[in-house]
């Protein structure tokens, strides 16, 4: 990874391509008929990002493994109820919605024409990808995300904050530990635990029966992390119920691998590429040739009058 000075903005882009499918209309259309609101809306969200906040650096992260077998091999609920198709040699086939598919490499090709980086890395997700990046920043981090998972990385002494998307991508939540502790109890390094222990349905976490959000934000307040609260199952005279006591034991095989699965990968091998925000197309003729194709119109002009500006 090359040296990033500066702020870097990172794209968990499945999450804002997913969001700009439901929130722009289907009836926004290339000339031949095919539906193009996820890439026009992604360009849109990016146009807003840039002038908003500034970056210095912009990752688009990939999913090149949107369900990576060694966590499936820890809990193999993990994400199952959205597998298409299983596939024995590679990852599983992603469900996604029929128009938005044709519409994902056709994204890819835009970012690159236009010098975007686009980074995946193979047997991760883009969280992990985003998570190595993090990690490995020496100056301010904004992940923007529609997925709670990564406030897991969110860093007040390190300039680590999530700008999620609260309605379509037009409207962002700053999600920093002031936001965390309010809304959860806990800052970024307790979110994680916080996440495993309440449980996940949209990503097949079973999370420990009978423990929600707020008991999970109450033990985690009072015995400081995953290893506290199991350290008071042991002992005693904790203040544990009774019922806390049996279900969290009961839940120690889930509670050994829970956190490999949530965690986001920090040592993904990330690849030797630029990731200065580009301010020209890196190929200007292939740009050409498919903003005509694919009718992108205002959207990618104004995205490219504010890489320049």
């Amino acid at each position: 990874m090359r040296d990033v000075t500066g702020r870097l903005m990172l794209l968990d882009t499945a999450s804002l391509y997913f969001r700009a499918y439901f929130g722009v209309p289907e009836s926004i259309k290339a000339p031949d008929g095919t539906p193009v609101n996820a890439v026009r809306g992604l360009l849109d969200f990016i146009d807003r990002l840039v002038k908003d906040h500034h970056p210095d650096h912009l990752v688009a992260c990939m999913d090149a493994d949107w369900r990576p077998q060694w966590r499936v091999e820890l809990i193999s609920s993990y994400k199952a109820h959205r597998v298409a198709e299983e596939h024995a040699g590679g990852p599983d086939e992603e469900e996604v919605p029929d128009t938005l598919s044709p519409q994902v490499p056709v994204i890819e090709a835009v970012l690159d024409a236009l010098g975007i980086a686009r980074v995946g890395v193979e047997g991760y997700e883009a969280d992990d990808v985003i998570g190595s990046y993090t990690a490995r920043a020496s100056g301010p981090v904004d992940i923007v995300t529609g997925d709670r998972d990564l406030y897991q990385l969110v860093d007040d002494a390190r300039g680590v904050r999530v700008l999620y998307p609260v309605k379509g991508v037009g409207t962002l939540q700053t999600t920093d530990e002031a936001v965390l502790r309010e809304k959860y109890g806990v800052d970024g390094s307790g979110y994680a635990d916080l996440a495993l222990l309440r449980g996940d349905p949209s990503d097949g976490l079973p999370g420990v029966p009978g423990i929600g959000e707020k008991t999970a934000a109450r033990l985690l307040a009072e015995f400081g992390d995953l290893a506290g609260i199991l350290a008071a199952v042991d002992e005693p005279k904790s203040r544990l119920t009774p019922s806390q006591r049996k279900r969290l034991d009961e839940a120690r095989p889930y509670l050994a691998v829970a956190p490999t699965v949530v965690r986001v990968a920090a040592d993904v091998p990330l690849p030797d590429v630029d990731t200065t925000l580009p301010r020209a197309p890196r190929d200007p003729a292939a740009l050409e040739e498919l903003a005509g194709r694919w009718g992108l119109g205002g959207s990618l002009q104004r995205l490219l009058t504010t890489l320049a500006a």
